[in-house]
């Protein structure tokens, strides 16, 4: 009998043939193992991103949420308070402006990758990935130096959960209320003597006479710097991986780096590090000749739909010509993710700055060792040689 468990270490290992078989054979599948209902086709998710009233967020979209989360974040509300909280955090995202990260990241990345220029072998996530986006976060949300190690620790432990349980265990709410005090603290000062750092625009945002509370900058926060970490990270690692393993597209990123940016969009669709998403049915749904009931959670698994030969021929071959509009990388309908065009900018530039430092390499390992977490999907190594 076949099963879905989307907390299994082979999943996190290679989920991509039993998303075939979900697409083919159960396009709405019940997991006993997660005790909710699976979503694998590309349209049956898309729908389903777009009706947030039957699909609802309010209680939780990780797969395994952290407590106090749900119904509080920009990620785990339905309109119209997603509305307001998302035209804040939007207004505090464009004080800042993109401009003014652009220059701070280049510099960044291209200060890490100077110190692989003459490594042989080196890995990919210590080495460049988790140095860069922590350095990055730390620049823009005005975080203090030094800290960068401790908070992604924590950050990363936050997304994972165990694979046994089924659920967060004690050290990943220990590293999220460590991460709640922490920001707590940061915001406290912040309040008492504001820098030019999204931190403070969160803080000070208003639209209308209408501000985020203490607890709605504090999520905001903590989410932030989650999303800064791992889901930066795990983008950053993924497409690193793809180039590593297809050498005519990694060839054509360095001869032309324009190409990068229909590479990364290829990555987002092909090998996303943002798997799984969940959702509440606030009403039954007839759909596959199954009733999803009232009450019932929804995983959408995006990672299945971005690989969904009904919307994109040749599905799993990775071609940077593609274009491939409507991938799922970053979600869609309301809850779109806010940090889309950040995130593609910050990746561009980190591996623009890599290329010129090593613009040759493979995998140095076959077998990965994957994070385990039932939303998202990265290595937690990545070892490249020179070629």
């Amino acid at each position: 009998m076949f099963r879905f468990d989307p907390y299994a270490p082979a999943i996190d290992a290679d989920p991509f043939p039993a998303y075939r078989i979900l697409r083919d054979e159960y396009p709405c599948f019940w997991s006993e193992d997660a005790q909710m209902w699976v979503l694998s086709r590309h349209s049956d998710i898309l729908t389903a991103l777009n009706e947030w009233r039957t699909y609802s967020s309010a209680k939780g979209n990780l797969m395994t949420e952290l407590p106090n989360r749900a119904g509080a974040t920009l990620g785990t509300t339905d309109p119209p308070r997603h509305d307001r909280l998302r035209g804040l955090i939007q207004h505090a995202f464009t004080r800042r402006g993109l401009e003014g990260l652009g220059e701070p990241m280049r510099q960044i990345a291209a200060d890490i990758a100077d110190e692989l220029r003459g490594c042989e072998e080196f890995d990919f996530i210590a080495d460049f990935n988790a140095k860069y986006t922590a350095r990055v976060l730390f620049a823009a949300l005005g975080l203090p130096v030094g800290d960068e190690e401790v908070v992604r620790r924590n950050a990363v432990l936050m997304v994972q959960s165990d694979p046994v349980t089924r659920a967060k265990g004690p050290e990943h709410i220990a590293a999220y209320n460590w991460m709640r005090d922490y920001a707590a603290e940061i915001i406290a000062e912040r309040r008492a003597r504001p820098q030019n750092d999204l931190i403070s625009h969160f803080s000070m945002a208003e639209i209308d006479g209408d501000r985020l509370d203490e607890q709605e900058v504090l999520l905001t926060t903590t989410t932030l710097i989650m999303a800064g970490v791992e889901s930066l990270g795990g983008f950053l690692a993924m497409f690193g991986l793809n180039l590593a393993d297809h050498p005519e597209a990694r060839r054509s990123a360095v001869a032309d780096p324009a190409v990068l940016a229909d590479a990364i969009e290829e990555s987002l669709r092909f090998n996303t590090s943002a798997q799984r998403f969940r959702r509440c049915l606030v009403e039954d749904v007839e759909i596959h000749g199954q009733t999803m009931r009232a009450g019932d959670f929804v995983c959408l698994a995006y990672g299945s739909g971005n690989r969904d030969e009904r919307r994109f021929p040749n599905p799993d071959v990775y071609d940077i010509a593609r274009k491939p509009r409507g991938h799922l990388g970053f979600g869609g309908g309301v809850h779109a993710c806010l940090g889309a065009m950040i995130a593609r900018m910050a990746v561009k530039i980190a591996m623009e700055e890599f290329h010129k430092a090593v613009p040759d390499y493979v995998r140095a390992e076959q077998n990965l060792k994957w994070m385990p977490s039932s939303t998202f999907r990265s290595p937690l190594k990545l070892m490249l040689r020179r070629c």
